[in-house]
């Protein structure tokens, strides 16, 4: 059954790379964007000389297990956001009445090959940071060491699925749901640390964001968290990825079966 699914998004590839100058040009372009978000990270770390008390190397990792997480999330189910247009728009019917998965068409038809080059780049710089990091390695790291860049794009897909399930509801959903998709991109490039009060403990605890970077890099580096959180909390990035990927499914479900056509 994959390959429908294939199918619809080699079709998308094709369109894409028709005109290879401008495809080519776009695809640098975006990739330019994940190295400018972590060089806004070293900026200010420029600045201040650390980042709510880590050093560059800690930092670094940080930043490159976020962008690792959001960019191969936007590759992969990011196209997801599109639902909005599909509910208004009334093509939802026509997807719905295929004998497919109204997910697996969604992020066929608006596959964006362009995203691939960020994903690549996410890539690398995740491996760049974990070589300079320093770490001390032990079996328990080497098998964690896998698992939080997984765990990452597993965490951010089903914000992203979660939050365009909104539109079954409220169709001009798109700015809420970029707060919290790129938001928490942006949130999670930084340490905890540099948050205070409210802010820190609704993104950092109660809707997981910490456990994208923040608590896995602690893990692997072997530090303390200075704002006093368990050790062993920093091990579950990959049961919170899977906490979050159930309630992005029940969300799904809920909102398909609201659905009644366009104006619903």
């Amino acid at each position: 059954m994959v390959s429908p699914y294939l199918r619809l998004a080699g079709a998308q590839v094709r369109s894409q790379t028709q005109y290879r100058v401008s495809f080519v040009t776009d695809l640098i372009a975006s990739s330019a964007v994940t190295m400018f978000e972590v060089g806004t990270v070293f900026v200010l770390f420029a600045v201040r000389g650390n980042l709510g008390g880590f050093g560059g190397r800690e930092v670094l990792l940080m930043a490159a297990l976020s962008a690792l997480g959001f960019q191969l999330a936007t590759l992969t189910v990011g196209n997801i956001d599109s639902l909005k247009f599909y509910v208004r728009t009334g093509r939802l019917d026509a997807v719905l009445v295929r004998p497919l998965s109204a997910v697996g068409q969604l992020l066929a038809l608006d596959f964006s090959l362009r995203r691939l080059g960020q994903a690549v780049q996410g890539l690398a710089l995740c491996v760049v940071a974990l070589c300079v990091a320093g770490l001390p390695w032990t079996l328990g790291r080497a098998l964690f060491g896998p698992a939080a860049p997984v765990a990452g794009p597993a965490f951010f897909g089903s914000v992203f699925v979660g939050t365009a399930t909104v539109a079954f509801w409220w169709i001009e959903s798109g700015e809420m749901a970029n707060a919290f998709t790129y938001g928490g991109r942006d949130f999670t490039s930084y340490p905890a640390t540099m948050y205070g009060g409210w802010f820190r403990t609704v993104f950092a605890f109660g809707l997981g964001f910490a456990f994208v970077a923040y608590f896995p890099a602690l893990a692997l580096l072997g530090r303390a968290d200075p704002t006093g959180t368990p050790g062993w909390l920093h091990w579950c990035s990959p049961l919170t990825a899977l906490l979050a990927a159930l309630l992005a499914f029940l969300l799904w479900r809920t909102g398909i079966r609201h659905y009644r056509s366009t104006g619903s």
